[in-house]
């Protein structure tokens, strides 16, 4: 069995950042994600940060002396480091440094599945390795092992690569990625020409967006539907997984589920994702799932609003999933206005969320009576799969179907109606 890496955690709260709990104990999750054991809590509170340690110069000091006294292998910085203060920190502290980006690019390195996954990773990875690869010298072998750069599951990557051969390789990657971004593409034109509406699952990294999935997927007439990987911990699924859900009235809609939003998430990761995020971008309804239990609920959700802006997804019409509701001491389900409290967990409130999601997409349909000739058997079959059939006669001329379906069906068989 791999020993864990011992680490310590090292945050700045500069000028009384309000958040800055919430931020230092998100930190402590990614490191338990990222399979660390947590030695140390090293905080200190500045008006600006040190230019050349981040940290102030006598607080290096402190954790200096510190480490003489502990078996500590790495020290994780809550912020992104410059290169020169991640160089600067290397030498002052003999150790292994890491800050948040490389700690949450070593997370998907490590629950990266698919190869379009493995990819993007790869790319956000050399992206950030890039700038940081000047001066490095001597120390490079130490410092490569220490900026998130391990491809877990692909083997671990033991090269050290120049500036050069980094940006070949970047580039290279770049081509693939467009490869698999044009594959992505062509299927989103064939589900639209389903003419099915599209839902997307967004929220906060552990969520609960594959619960619901799969809680939605049981609900579904789809009992053969492959389900998600869920668990619970930090960016579970990277990979977007779309379902096709079947309604008891035969209305049907495509649900996809995304990759976890992060607060601080890497620039360089959303853009490597952004074929992955284009699901969220294209969709006409959005869940965004919510932890009710969590403290920090708000502000969870106010970093989703502002990664969905920056997708361009920010006005696509939302309904908010306030999930893990049984954990608080909320009756449930509990419905207000675009805002549902259920339990994916416990399936509590699903038939609620779902009805609430049909009056959202499921605009486009009629009630309406049509006469469908005997010898028009397939159209009557395609009613019975496609359409909510309310009453059926069988008058003399043919079968009477008294239905709410598609307006595009309403149009195409107009010729039966009474």
């Amino acid at each position: 069995m791999e020993q864990k890496q011992r680490v310590i955690l090292v945050g700045v709260n500069i000028g009384g950042y309000s958040d800055f709990r919430d931020s230092m104990e998100e930190l402590e999750n990614l490191a338990l994600a990222c399979e660390m054991e947590i030695v140390a809590q090293v905080e200190q509170n500045l008006k600006a940060i040190n230019k050349t340690f981040y940290i102030g110069s006598g607080k290096v000091r402190e954790i200096k002396s510190f480490l003489d006294n502990t078996e500590a292998d790495v020290l994780v910085f809550d912020n992104e480091l410059s290169p020169s203060q991640l160089r600067n920190l290397e030498r002052a502290l003999e150790h292994k440094i890491m800050d948040r980006t490389s700690l949450i690019l070593e997370i998907f390195a490590r629950r990266a599945q698919t190869r379009e996954a493995r990819l993007q990773v790869e790319l956000a990875e050399l992206k950030y390795m890039l700038p940081r690869l000047v001066g490095l010298n001597e120390a490079m072998d130490r410092q490569y092992g220490g900026v998130g750069v391990t491809s877990r599951g692909g083997g671990e990557k033991k090269i050290v690569l120049d500036r050069r051969r980094i940006e070949e390789k970047i580039s290279e990657l770049e081509k693939e990625l467009k490869l698999v971004e044009l594959d992505r593409q062509t299927q989103r034109k064939r589900r639209a020409r389903s003419g099915l509406p599209t839902v997307a699952l967004v929220g906060y990294t552990n969520a609960g967006k594959s619960t619901v999935m799969n809680a939605m997927m049981d609900m579904s007439q789809r009992p053969d539907s492959k389900k998600v990987f869920e668990k619970d911990m930090l960016f579970a699924t990277l990979d977007t997984s779309v379902r096709k859900v079947s309604l008891p009235d035969n209305k049907e809609f495509l649900l996809s589920d995304t990759v976890g939003f992060v607060s601080k998430l890497p620039h360089d990761l959303v853009k490597a994702f952004r074929s992955t995020l284009e699901e969220v971008r294209d969709a006409d309804l959005l869940l965004h799932v919510a932890d009710a239990s969590n403290p920090n609920c708000a502000q969870q959700i106010k970093v989703t609003e502002e990664t969905l802006k920056q997708i361009g997804a920010g006005e696509i019409p939302t309904i908010y999933v306030y999930n893990k509701a049984e954990l608080t001491d909320m009756k449930i389900p509990y419905l207000r206005g675009n805002d549902i409290y259920i339990s994916a967990l416990e399936r509590v409130g699903l038939e609620e969320l779902i009805q609430l999601i049909g009056e959202r997409i499921f605009t486009q349909y009629v009630d309406c009576k049509m006469l469908i000739p005997y010898d028009q058997a397939k159209a009557a079959a395609y009613f019975n799969e496609n359409a909510f059939i309310k009453a059926v006669s069988y008058e003399s001329s043919g079968t009477l179907l008294t239905m709410e379906c598609r307006q595009s069906d309403y149009n195409r068989y107009s010729d039966f109606l009474v």
